[in-house]
């Protein structure tokens, strides 16, 4: 059995902060104490850092196989562990397309090869996959993904009965991209016919409106309503949708949950003159209203996590002109600095952070023995110097594309050491590979 004792950490954990000692064992949190005096394979000094629970990522996109020039599972891996996330949860729009448990089970393949993080993937729903989408194991997937917008290859579901179908027939949770695929046309040729192809794109979050959220992801509130469906709305994008989720019942009791994502909560649509594609997503950044909007949703319980949908693009595909640039950007390495960035501002505390995207996520996943510092649980755990300046620059990225959409940014906060299933995967500046993270399960 290997061990790693962790001298005086600030422990911030389940609403509290306290400092202590920590005993990894054989994988485990073997124990949580004041003063823990045993001898250990290892022991790590953590005096003035802040140990938290490694990040729970339900939303990434790491690009194999198929689109492997972008990302791949091990490079993107990495970057997230970096980054203090020991744990993703991966989308199925890669190539081909996850639309059947063949090609799921591959995947899963890969990653336990190959990933130094803790992984698991979603399955893919498309409008004439339904059979397969069903005979997705609950205890071993995180859940079903249904592009409700626009999406690579064929993962756009526009059939309502194919809607109906999944929403009353799933036998888990179904997490949605909502964007009104109708409504991002119509605002598509407006601005085609106004401007031809020379659209700047600041007009991005006109073409990708409030509406066309909105639309989409209050039908899908309504379907999970009419099935009683185990719903989690992902990215969500306006201060006016998080109004469609409740902030009165349990997490744990709660059947339909929402997500928001780091860069609807850092940038405005007055970054795109800087930024430019840099910063294009789908769905796309909009005001300072609805990104202070969608903060206070967080904060109050209409939202229940945080992540990334990190989405690599290369640095030639990003710099085309704005129709032909794809939409996303790589976020993993900088998700858990920025939200400590946050709270140096005063915008959050500490304990919501490891709330947001640690603990909830747990929960709203049924995450078995992770997502807590708790005595018999998995050590994913990460410490943190909440003061220790650093800026973004090229040559501290892990992204395979190798830019950034925070670069020149500099963090007061930074990733010390990070725990993946008890091994020490990133010290000190330095990825320590050899032990691949493990299979999510899941307590359904």
């Amino acid at each position: 059995m290997s061990s790693i004792l962790i001298k005086s950490a600030t422990i911030v954990n389940e609403n509290r902060q306290f400092v202590g000692d920590i005993l990894v064992k054989n994988g485990l949190i073997d124990r949580i104490d004041g003063q823990i005096d045993v001898k250990a394979d290892q022991t790590i000094n953590a005096g003035g850092l802040h140990l938290f629970p490694g990040c729970i990522d339900d939303q990434v996109h790491f690009r194999e196989p198929g689109l492997t020039h972008k990302g791949d599972i091990h490079s993107e891996s990495r970057a997230a562990v970096a980054g203090g996330i020991t744990s993703f949860m991966e989308m199925p729009n890669t190539v081909p397309n996850t639309l059947t448990q063949e090609l799921l089970e591959q995947k899963y393949e890969i990653a336990a090869h190959n990933s130094l993080a803790n992984y698991s993937f979603y399955m893919g729903a498309s409008n004439d996959n339904i059979d397969e989408v069903l005979k997705t194991d609950t205890r071993n997937v995180c859940g079903i993904k249904v592009f409700m917008g626009s999406s690579t290859g064929n993962m756009l579901v526009d059939n309502p009965q194919t809607l109906e179908n999944i929403f009353a027939q799933s036998p888990m949770l179904v997490a949605t991209h909502c964007e009104d695929e109708a409504t991002i046309r119509s605002n598509l040729n407006h601005y085609k016919q106004l401007l031809g192809d020379n659209i700047p794109v600041k007009l991005h979050p006109k073409i990708r409106s409030e509406e066309a959220c909105y639309l989409s992801s209050s039908m899908a509130v309504e379907l999970a309503k009419k099935h009683n469906t185990r719903l989690h709305i992902l990215h969500i994008s306006t201060e006016k949708e998080t109004h469609l989720f409740d902030n009165k019942t349990a997490l744990k009791d709660k059947r339909i949950t929402a997500e928001a994502c780091i860069h609807h909560l850092w940038f405005s649509d007055k970054d795109y003159e800087a930024k430019g594609n840099f910063i294009k997503w789908n769905p796309a950044v909009k005001t300072e209203a609805d990104r202070d909007g969608i903060l206070k949703a967080v904060l109050d319980g209409h939202i229940d996590v945080i992540a990334t949908d990190h989405a690599p693009h290369t640095f030639e595909e990003k710099s085309r002109a704005y129709l032909q640039a794809p939409s996303g950007g790589p976020l993993v390495q900088h998700a858990l600095p920025a939200m400590l960035e946050l709270y140096h501002q005063n915008k959050i505390s500490l304990e919501q952070i490891a709330e947001k995207m640690a603990h909830n996520v747990a929960i709203c996943f049924q995450v078995e023995n992770r997502g807590y510092i708790r005595e018999g649980y998995w050590a994913d755990l990460v410490l943190v110097n909440l003061n220790d300046p650093w800026t973004v620059a090229k040559d501290n990225l892990l992204y395979k594309c190798k830019w950034s959409p925070f670069e020149g940014t500099t963090f007061k906060s930074k990733i010390i050491h990070t725990l993946v299933s008890g091994n020490l995967a990133y010290s000190s500046g330095s990825l320590i590979e050899g032990k691949a993270g493990k299979r999510l399960a899941f307590s359904r």
